[in-house]
């Protein structure tokens, strides 16, 4: 806008220069020009064309030297072109739209001082011209502001759909950490309270066993503590993080439950978060089985397929009906390891009937893992 302008401006100073050398307004005419060239560039330093108080005073003041201006010489009318533009960007549309008609006004008046006789163009173009850049500059401002508007919307909604991550991320985190508490310290404190109580009754009648629950309690206050620590650092499994992979951890636990283990397929690497959760259903499943099969018997069987990894868990206990929920049967239990199973694309389906047992089988695809 500054280029176009100082463009007119100077082309109408040289056009009067030719027209009127030896007028006795050209000193005037001159000093007027560099005072409105200078209060041009002026405004972009003085930050005066962004709207505002002072943006209104600078214009005022180019408004005002180039009203002296044309009145001096007319053929500097045509500079008001760029100060329409000025104008529509620094005034509201109302005040803007009577500039223009004042500037467009001014301009016929001067363009008639100029011509020889009268015209029809002199009063069909300046208005057709002064009508086009003000339907034009206000469609693109309004275009603008709903570009504006919609960009305000698209990150508002940015901002709420991540508050609505970040809330759903720390409720499935919370309902994650119970299940892990359900799998872990809490099937172990049940499993302490029961070698305790064991140790109680067999305290006087057999003091060797009753040593033994208690050594075996102890052991497993241990693991516990060291799965308290474990939700403090990280939340892989102790088992796991004790190097020796899914396969060493679930004999080790099939030997604390005194259950049976066997590895059938050939072992593949599985990411840590699939290991885990095998783990986790293999400790629940177990838990399942001491507390509330009164089984004899009981095995765990992990199979490597070739596009699935499936864990199985067998007891001979009392069994139930699938879908029914048992009157005694206390906190996630198998929702939870369906919940496990299905953030990792797999299924788990339970096989059992009263008096004969139950198989529960866990299945993640490898492709998924």
């Amino acid at each position: 806008m500054n280029t176009a302008f100082l463009a007119l401006l100077a082309g109408s100073l040289i056009r009067y220069l030719l027209k009127h050398p030896e007028s006795p307004r050209l000193p005037w005419v001159v000093a007027l020009s560099v005072v409105l060239a200078v209060l041009q560039l002026a405004g972009r330093r003085l930050g005066a064309q962004r709207p505002g108080r002072r943006g209104l005073l600078h214009l005022g003041a180019v408004v005002a030297v180039w009203v002296v201006l044309v009145l001096l010489a007319p053929s500097f009318a045509w500079v008001a072109v760029p100060l329409i533009y000025t104008g529509l960007r620094s005034l509201p549309t109302r005040a803007a739209v009577a500039l223009v008609a004042v500037l467009c006004a001014l301009v016929m008046i001067a363009e008639w001082r100029l011509a020889e006789g009268v015209e029809p163009n002199l009063f069909l173009v300046p208005p057709t011209v002064a009508v086009l850049a003000t339907a034009v500059f206000i469609y693109m401002r309004r275009q603008s502001d709903r570009l504006q508007a919609l960009v305000d919307d698209l990150i508002r909604t940015r901002r709420e759909l991540a508050a609505t991550e970040r809330r759903e991320g720390a409720l499935a985190e919370r309902q994650r950490l119970s299940m892990e508490i359900h799998d872990t310290l809490a099937q172990n404190l049940s499993s302490q309270q029961m070698l305790l109580q064991a140790a109680e009754r067999t305290w006087d009648s057999d003091p060797a066993a009753a040593r033994g629950h208690v050594r075996t309690a102890e052991s497993i206050a241990e693991r516990s503590l060291a799965e308290a620590r474990r939700f403090v650092h990280d939340l892989a499994p102790a088992e796991l993080a004790e190097g020796g992979g899914l396969a060493e951890a679930l004999r080790a636990l099939a030997a604390r439950e005194s259950a049976g283990f066997r590895v059938d397929g050939t072992a593949v690497p599985l990411p840590l978060r699939v290991q885990s959760a095998l783990l986790r259903i293999a400790q629940g499943a177990l838990a399942n089985v001491r507390e509330h099969a009164a089984a004899s018997a009981a095995g765990l069987t992990l199979t490597y397929l070739d596009d699935q990894v499936v864990l199985d868990v067998a007891d001979d206990g009392r069994g139930f009906e699938p879908g029914r929920e048992r009157p005694g049967v206390r906190g996630h239990g198998l929702p939870a390891m369906r919940a496990r199973v299905r953030q990792l694309g797999g299924t788990l389906t339970v096989e059992s009937t009263p008096g004969e047992g139950t198989v529960l089988s866990a299945a993640i695809p490898l492709e998924h893992a």
